[in-house]
């Protein structure tokens, strides 16, 4: 589902200790504690628990267990835990997060000619991989045992990872191929107002004029700033915001289709089946027969 939760992403400082060559951390709590970011270091992200959604480039999908995705450096993104129930669970996410350089083993490391099969992993990895199938089963135990090690062993455990994504053909790409955000260290505030709003008004009337008035900006000058750092316009961004709840919504209960319609913020049925079978390629009924049986192997 192309989609696009920013506004200029923020750079992010990765918290590497000055003992490792890469950085590797498991991330539990009510939240991801991130915001829209990009940073120079390519991620791999293991989503173990959550209810929510990613946004990778102009991308944006529903979260689940189990949920692996590679991104390139200074690819734009952010993973967000829906906040249906309040007060958050404090055990809402559980993930695995890696991020290291090019040169995390040197600066000519990459540029070996053992290598080349790795930089062309990486230079896909500059739309987003999701990564499905054996591989993904392989690869997700090997974070869970990195996430438990250091030295030596770990850092090998990244090269195994590397060398079997490299010869996969279990990725598939997330954001569109023409994507190039707007990248830039400035308008964190501003990005987080907007974002805010949007996530705690998603089940209610959105205007342009009131996000505007987050972003302390006309609803013209606006509609253009959110455009060329997101790549979406507002409508679309919120209307593929809440098809990614209603997936969560139809995935994981029985509840009716027009309660998890009015419950995702569409103000009737027939316009929440329109947008979810544009964006998602099926109605609501049958993109819930089609994930349980594929649940069911």
């Amino acid at each position: 589902m192309r989609h696009t939760t920013k506004a200029r992403p923020v750079l992010e400082n990765t918290p590497q200790r000055e003992w490792e060559s890469f950085h590797c951390e498991v991330v539990q709590g009510s939240g991801y504690g991130a915001q829209w970011h990009f940073h120079p270091e390519h991620q791999l992200t293991l989503v173990l628990k959550s209810r929510g959604h990613r946004v990778v480039g102009d991308s944006i999908s529903p979260l689940t267990s189990g949920d692996l995705v590679l991104v390139g450096g200074n690819v734009p993104h952010v993973w967000h835990q829906d906040d249906m129930e309040k007060p958050m669970a404090t055990d809402a996410v559980h993930a695995i997060v890696t991020r290291f350089r090019d040169d995390f083993l040197g600066e000519d490391f990459m540029r070996k000619p053992e290598m080349e099969p790795v930089r062309a992993l990486l230079k896909r990895a500059n739309r987003g991989l999701q990564i499905g199938g054996s591989t993904r089963n392989r690869v997700a135990q090997r974070m869970q045992n990195m996430a438990k090690i250091s030295g030596l062993p770990k850092v090998i455990e990244l090269l195994q990872i590397l060398q079997d994504l490299s010869q996969s053909k279990d990725l598939k790409p997330l954001a569109s191929a023409g994507f190039r955000p707007e990248l830039h260290e400035t308008d964190q505030g501003r990005m987080g107002r907007v974002f805010g709003y949007i996530h705690e008004h998603l089940t209610e009337p959105i205007s342009r004029e009131a996000v505007a008035a987050r972003a302390s900006l006309s609803a013209g000058a606006f509609s253009r700033f959110f455009k060329t750092r997101t790549g979406k316009t507002l409508p679309q961004y919120v209307n593929e915001l809440r098809v990614g709840r209603a997936c969560s919504r139809l995935a994981e209960t029985d509840d009716k289709v027009a309660d998890i319609a009015l419950d995702c913020g569409f103000e009737n049925l027939a316009n929440f089946n329109r947008q979810f079978q544009r964006l998602m390629g099926a109605s609501p009924r049958a993109y819930r027969q089609q994930f349980r049986r594929s649940a069911l192997g």
